[in-house]
């Protein structure tokens, strides 16, 4: 695959809006974002502007603290694969892309589910692989803790490994369903997968056939030293977090050659910053929008938000606000990389905890960008151009207000500069976003079949 000159593009779809206070904002929906109809609504203005898919984050649980959890507008949110099996009737061409993680899922439960969706979407599946976060998930499993970091991403691996076998349990023409002959799949063409390794057996085959796709577009969102080698080893489209330009080219750089080192083309990996952009016509009507969502946002809100984000590493409850941010916090279980961030944007910047809490709530960390639709075309094509991005992941503030600014002023303003498409291109995720489709691992090792 060759980059063109053209951004990949996703929408974050977040309940009433990527912003901590959206949920109270008078333009989103009054139920809060969990109507499958506002879902549908948003799904096909991103496919009406040619967006490239639509996101879905997901934890296995309640994932605030008590004190913030009855002012958090994320804890009711819908199940990712069903919602997206909802929306795959309601579109036709935009990908669908869920999280599962790897950490409490099994891989067969996750191999046939995303099988099923891209069959149900005609080949626009897509897996946002993670290992779990918070020590809330792990209880919810018979655990009282979260495995170490490192062991959840060998986890991982293994369960990729496993997912893409049963992928492959069927070569793309086994069911051949003859009526004459009475012959309904050619069994010389069924391969069992009889995987044995320190975390998972699973004999297979999978009771579907082969997707669409081969298998699902893979997505992988993390950027520690473990998230990386992840990404670079197994990820298609990665879903980063950064602010910095620098720091966005020399990651961009560091992974491609990774990847290299894999084996893999640099342009196999398509790395997808998030940008949360608050569009004005002008500069002071974007800003009025942030002021407002800030004013919805309660103590107890902002410090639940930080406390997660940071990795629940230090009681924000009792620490003196005004205070400066100190350049090193411990290490986390948790999000590791997205620490790592806030800390050095913090550090950069000489915050106090009160500035970065109220940084967590605004972007969680990613880019944002408060301007006119030119002057949030200006820092996207910077970054595309100078090879920190290869296209963005959009988290509207609000919806479906943010995201009508975004299409309505901003997506015009790329076109103008030659930088989005105006049409699809294909009809699977992977031609969309100029991806090969992987060949069945048995077929390309001479392994024959077996029951």
């Amino acid at each position: 695959m060759q980059r063109n000159d053209e951004m990949k593009l996703g929408l974050y779809l977040a309940k009433a809006g990527y912003h901590e206070g959206a949920w109270r904002d008078p333009s989103s929906p009054p139920n809060g974002g969990v109507d499958v109809k506002d879902y549908a609504d948003l799904a096909t203005l991103a496919e009406s502007a040619a967006f490239h898919f639509v996101f879905l984050a997901d934890h296995q649980g309640v994932i605030d603290d008590h004190a913030s959890i009855g002012r958090a507008g994320r804890n009711d949110g819908l199940e990712p694969l069903t919602l997206l099996s909802a929306l795959s009737s309601r579109t036709q061409y935009i990908g669908l892309v869920a999280t599962a993680t790897t950490t409490y899922y099994q891989p067969y439960h996750v191999a046939r589910i995303f099988g099923s969706l891209d069959h149900l979407s005609q080949g626009r599946a897509a897996w946002n692989i993670v290992t779990s976060v918070v020590n809330s998930e792990a209880r919810n499993f018979g655990e009282q803790e979260l495995p170490d970091h490192d062991r959840r991403y060998a986890r991982a691996k293994e369960f990729v490994q496993v997912a893409k076998g049963l992928w492959d349990s069927w070569q793309d023409d086994a069911f051949i369903r003859d009526k004459h002959s009475g012959v309904y799949a050619d069994t010389t063409k069924l391969h069992v997968l009889d995987h044995r390794g320190p975390h998972f057996s699973v004999r297979g085959p999978l009771n579907i056939a082969r997707p669409p796709q081969g298998y699902p577009v893979l997505v992988q969102a993390g950027a520690s030293d473990a998230g990386m080698a992840f990404a670079a080893e197994i990820a298609e489209v990665v879903f980063t977090a950064e602010p910095s330009l620098e720091n966005g080219k020399r990651y961009v750089a560091t992974l491609k050659q990774k990847a290299r080192a894999f084996g893999r083309e640099a342009d196999e990996v398509l790395v997808m910053p998030g940008i949360v952009p608050i569009t004005g016509r002008t500069k002071q009507e974007a800003s009025e929008k942030l002021q407002r969502l800030q004013s919805y946002m309660h103590i107890d809100s902002l410090t639940g938000a930080a406390n997660l984000w940071l990795g629940n590493v230090i009681d924000l409850h009792s620490v003196d606000l005004d205070s400066l941010v100190p350049e090193k916090l411990p290490q986390t279980n948790s999000i590791q990389s997205r620490q790592k961030i806030l800390v050095d944007q913090a550090v950069r910047q000489n915050f106090t905890w009160r500035q970065l809490i109220r940084l967590v709530s605004d972007s969680k960390g990613h880019l944002m960008v408060v301007g006119t639709p030119e002057e949030i075309a200006d820092v996207m094509v910077q970054a595309f151009d100078q090879h920190a991005a290869d296209g963005f992941n959009v988290l509207p503030t609000t919806v479906p207000e943010g995201l009508k600014d975004f299409v309505e002023l901003v997506i015009p303003e790329l076109r103008r500069r030659g930088k989005f498409r105006r049409r699809y291109s294909g009809q699977t995720l992977r031609e969309n976003l100029g991806l090969k489709r992987p060949r069945n691992q048995f077929t390309l090792s001479g392994v024959s079949s077996r029951q």
